[in-house]
């Protein structure tokens, strides 16, 4: 099977240097990604018949994989939610379909994005995942302008297996993604 760009660096470059500056003992110790989770807010469905369906389309040309519609637990009569309402939807990826997505990500959707200082350090929680969201899908390069006709944001959550915030920075610095200095 035929890796990934950012895969390979993962492994002949980040792993080496983490093994050192972490003093992990073995290459198992290592932080590394475990998944990567896509999702979108389904709140304009109500006024909007197409927009589901056009949510979905996007996700699924963005990540290559179908999306799951996630759908409400319990009514909530502030947010006009009613019990199995569908309210969003959402990708989760891992292995393969992972690494080409950050690879896109850290290689062409990331740099389109308009005023970009960097990925904030408030970005990562304290478990060394980092959450940042698009206000909308048109940063992706698939994504065509004239093919259209809603645009919407999308959180993208990647889970690592870091042991704190700062081994997080580490990893995904390492990795090449463009974070903020302090």
């Amino acid at each position: 099977m035929k890796r990934n760009v950012l895969q390979e660096k993962y492994t002949s470059e980040v792993v080496p240097k983490l093994l050192k500056e972490l003093g992990c003992k073995n290459v198992m110790a290592v932080p590394k990604i475990t998944k990567v989770t896509i999702n979108v807010g389904l709140s304009r469905a109500a006024n909007n018949a197409s927009f589901k369906e056009d949510v979905i389309r996007d996700l699924r040309i963005i990540t290559g994989q179908k999306p799951v519609l996630n759908k409400a637990r319990k009514a909530i009569a502030g947010f006009k939610i009613r019990e199995g309402q569908e309210i969003g939807a959402s990708v989760t990826l891992r292995g393969r379909r992972m690494w080409d997505f950050l690879g896109k990500l850290v290689g062409a959707a990331i740099p389109r994005i308009k005023d970009f200082q960097g990925i904030e350090r408030k970005n990562f929680d304290e478990q060394g995942n980092l959450n940042f969201g698009f206000k909308e899908q048109l940063t992706f390069p698939e994504i065509s302008t004239d093919e259209i006709s809603t645009t919407f944001g999308l959180q993208v959550n990647v889970t690592s297996s870091a042991n704190g915030r700062d081994e997080g920075i580490k990893l995904f610095k390492l990795l090449g993604f463009p974070i903020q200095e302090k």
